[in-house]
């Protein structure tokens, strides 16, 4: 499966946030699992990549130029998709995936998260994002998510295409099902 990741690029977060990233790293390379991620070198975002690189798996980073310009290319890539922005970023590792998980991160993950659900509620594709909700770091999401449920804000189920897993386990089972 190619699993896309959005998550942090920042390093002074939890460290929980960096163990709990490790361990699905480590899960996805030592399941055959192809990493398709924004192939930045900070944060959450080079702790998967090196987790799943360093246990054998393949890494897929969809690179904006601006990264690349800045010098914050992952080294753990085995394969590198340059574009030009955020939006092509966001279309491409969709793209190249089959489902995505959602680690803490903020407003660009807020942002990633939001256009792969949108998309999914028209009819664009079928892929499920998964909220990693590592220490309740999602509750205030699903909470708000849930306010615009009940206000008749979003038509169906939010659930139906953002499903929230509180472990590894969880995680397992939405991506075998």
């Amino acid at each position: 499966m190619k699993i896309c990741i959005f998550c942090s690029a920042n390093s002074n977060i939890e460290p929980e946030y960096f163990e709990k990233t490790r361990e699905l790293g480590e899960w996805m390379a030592k399941n055959g699992h192809t990493l398709v991620f924004g192939g930045c070198d900070m944060g959450l975002m080079e702790c998967i990549a090196k987790a799943v690189y360093d246990g054998g798996g393949m890494t897929v980073g969809v690179v904006p130029s601006k990264i690349e310009e800045n010098g914050h290319v992952s080294p753990h890539l085995s394969v590198e998709i340059p574009c030009d922005n955020l939006s092509d970023r966001k279309d491409l590792m969709l793209l190249k995936s089959d489902i995505v998980i959602a680690l803490p991160g903020g407003i660009g993950t807020l942002d990633e998260i939001f256009t792969v659900a949108a998309a999914a509620t028209i009819g664009y594709h079928r892929k499920k994002v998964i909220l990693y909700n590592i220490n309740g770091f999602w509750n205030s999401l699903v909470a708000l998510l849930d306010d615009l449920q009940q206000r008749g804000m979003i038509r169906g189920e939010w659930q139906q295409h953002i499903v929230v897993a509180n472990s590894l386990e969880d995680i397992e089972s939405v991506c075998k099902g």
